[in-house]
């Protein structure tokens, strides 16, 4: 039986006094994508550079493919591909050159040309890389990951800076690579994407892991976590909505004109919400209820707060 991708234990690592890693666990299976999700800081980009053996961890197990990142990382390297944030390109280097002297390098390459077509770059095949847009580097920075045909692909914020189109044609090839039977290793900020694409999440924060499962399981309904979504006139005072609701419902409202209801939404919530707002004369519009969002199971994990 094959071991797993990826298999981390107890990692902790450290920069000077500074624990940035305390006690992960993770596992990631084969032709799967785990997220690792966190805020900044929380010790993800830490964790996927001692996998890629960029780090020796201080103490803890990490496994890649079977084998150690660090001591076995000739071994490793032509199997796994990186994308990196910030891409890592040379400024004045065309964007045809850089890929075909990254596939020079694998064994049994792709064809870069039809990569370069695949990602949407063929009409900048030619242009220097530091003349390509944000979501151009990016895609590109992927280009180089995959020429390789590796057995194990690790991806730092892959759609930064990318419209929607090049972020769902990169969602749609993480896909093939699955199933195709590669694993992703993949970190990123937007909770639609770690939902779309992911097998596994883990959340860490201050460098310990605070949550795992499925997309499914972490956002699954419970009776008391449901909510209530509608927009109206910003700025209502809403102590009266919440003196009205039933003990247990929370009442916010996290962007300016949106009100969130949550807890237990039955249709006597909907009801005194519809009454409260006629009370204030206004219209309650694209009124929703759901499940929690992965967004919401995080911001409720690591805070709501804004880190540096």
């Amino acid at each position: 039986m094959s071991a797993p991708a990826v298999e981390v234990s107890d990692l902790v690592f450290s920069y000077g006094s500074t624990t940035a890693v305390d006690g992960v666990d993770l596992r990631l299976e084969r032709g799967a994508v785990l997220a690792l999700l966190g805020p900044n800081g929380a010790g993800k980009t830490t964790t996927v550079e001692v996998c890629e053996g960029f780090l020796r961890p201080r103490a803890g197990l990490v496994r890649v493919l079977g084998l150690d990142p660090v001591a076995d990382g000739a071994h490793l390297r032509p199997r796994i591909g990186v994308m990196p944030q910030g891409g890592g390109a040379y400024p004045g280097v065309r964007a045809a050159e850089m890929l075909r002297l990254v596939a020079a390098c694998a064994a049994n390459p792709l064809d870069p040309a039809w990569l370069i077509d695949v990602l949407g770059l063929a009409g900048s095949a030619r242009t220097p890389y530091k003349r390509l847009s944000g979501g151009q580097q990016q895609r590109l920075s992927l280009a180089c990951a995959l020429v390789g045909r590796p057995e194990l692909v690790f991806l730092d914020e892959p759609t930064a800076g990318m419209d929607p189109q090049a972020r769902r044609l990169v969602w749609d090839l993480v896909g093939a690579l699955r199933a195709d039977g590669v694993s992703v290793l993949l970190t990123t900020h937007l909770m639609e994407e770690a939902e779309a694409l992911a097998d596994h999440v883990v959340i860490i924060d201050h460098g310990r892991v605070v949550a795992e499962g499925s997309p499914t399981e972490l956002t699954a309904d419970r009776p008391d976590d449901q909510q209530l979504r509608f927009r109206a006139k910003s700025g209502m005072d809403t102590a009266l909505l919440l003196a009205a609701l039933p003990e247990g419902c929370r009442v916010s409202e996290p962007l300016p004109g949106w009100y969130l209801v949550s807890g237990t939404v039955d249709p006597q919530v909907v009801s005194t919400v519809t009454a409260w707002c006629a009370q204030q004369g206004v219209l309650a519009e694209e009124l929703q209820v759901g499940r929690r969002s992965l967004e919401d199971v995080f911001l409720d994990l690591t805070g709501r707060e804004l880190r540096s």
